[in-house]
């Protein structure tokens, strides 16, 4: 069947004489320019709206830092700092591990907004996971030189994050570009310290704790592995040493020929808070003889020694080891990326929180 013998269309004007007559062809044309005008508007509001809530995500992520934040600023903020910290440690080897730990607990907790700093009888510093960390000084004395420096605008969040780079530098590991940006957050409670990663927590928890915070399984065994320096109290272990689950006998992970080295340190009843050291025979020095002790049995810390014992985590562990004779990843280089991905934790940037006068109280 054909349609040859029906109408052609007609417009309107060919109905009233009166109309002027427009081409059919001209009509056309000038739908499809509005019509291609429109869709025009309508992608360019589309990629402006994809763009803010792109920006609004990024945000929420903690992407608001780069490397040179204070170039134009504080150009002397990365070398402020790190004479700080160089001076302390020299004077106290201790300090290089506390503002390590420093860095670590402000970022698991409500982000790295330098609310551990923050002093009050019920604030995160108080908290008894916070109770025994050292280096707080120091961050003030660095803010006091940059206040000096460049009023009002460094945050005590990025010197906390310098200063845990530059302790890691100056025990031996290798440096890192840190991205600065950070702002001070404005709220600080001890409660909020409950789901730090503990001393006691099973693999599954530590995994799961590190998830929370965008960090994955690899992420978790980098970070741990700051534990090459520095010591634990035996409080934090000695139950390990004595009656492990109530067994009335030592944590069966720990090697045979280390536990009465243990004991010796640690002896039942004795002083709770005495230092030993977390990784035997590197106390002071960055570097990957933390694993091997791990493989070793000779874990200081339960959730430490459960890094070996666990075949999600030990993978890892074995990676910075090596295997059959092969050199292991280089664990400076991962630690230095994990630590930034760490320091993007739930950030506050832009016009977020504020950057304290003084570290130690909200303006």
């Amino acid at each position: 069947m054909t349609y040859d013998h029906l109408p052609s269309p007609v417009c309107d004007n060919e109905l009233d004489p009166s109309i002027p007559h427009v081409p059919s062809t001209l009509k056309y044309s000038s739908i499809v320019m509005e019509v291609s005008s429109l869709n025009k508007t309508l992608i360019l509001l589309i990629l402006l709206l994809a763009t803010l809530a792109r920006g609004q995500g990024n945000r929420g992520r903690g992407q608001g830092t780069r490397v040179g934040f204070y170039r134009a600023t504080c150009p002397r903020v990365e070398s402020i700092v790190q004479s700080a910290v160089r001076s302390a440690v020299q004077s106290n080897a201790t300090i290089a591990p506390g503002l390590l730990r420093m860095f670590f607990h402000d970022c698991f907790v409500n982000g790295c907004d330098a609310s551990i700093l923050i002093e009050g009888p019920s604030t995160e510093k108080a908290s008894g996971p916070n109770s025994l960390l050292t280096g707080f000084e120091v961050i003030d004395a660095a803010k006091a030189q940059l206040e000096s420096a460049c009023p009002g605008v460094v945050s005590c969040a990025d010197i906390v994050a310098l200063a845990a780079r530059d302790s890691v530098v100056l025990t031996g590991g290798r440096r890192w570009q840190v991205p600065l940006g950070r702002r001070d957050g404005l709220v600080s409670q001890a409660s909020d310290t409950a789901n730090l990663p503990g001393a006691t927590d099973p693999i599954t928890v530590q995994i799961r704790k590190f998830a929370d915070k965008g960090l994955n399984t690899q992420d978790l065994v980098t970070l741990v592995g700051g534990h090459t320096i520095g010591t634990a109290a035996c409080l934090l272990f000695s139950y390990r040493l004595y009656n492990f689950n109530n067994t009335n006998g030592p944590d069966p992970d720990i090697n045979q020929a280390f536990l009465p080295q243990l004991r010796a340190l640690c002896p039942n009843g004795g002083n709770a808070f005495r230092r030993v050291a977390m990784d035997t025979g590197s106390v002071n020095s960055f570097g990957n003889s933390f694993y091997e002790n791990l493989r070793n049995g000779r874990g200081v810390i339960e959730s430490d020694a459960k890094l070996w014992s666990d075949r999600r985590t030990q993978r890892y562990v074995q990676g910075f080891l090596g295997v059959r004779g092969q050199p292991g990843s280089r664990f400076n280089a991962e630690f230095g990326r994990a630590m930034v991905k760490m320091g993007n934790i739930e950030l506050k940037t832009g016009r977020q929180g504020q950057i304290r006068r003084v570290c130690t109280a909200i303006n």
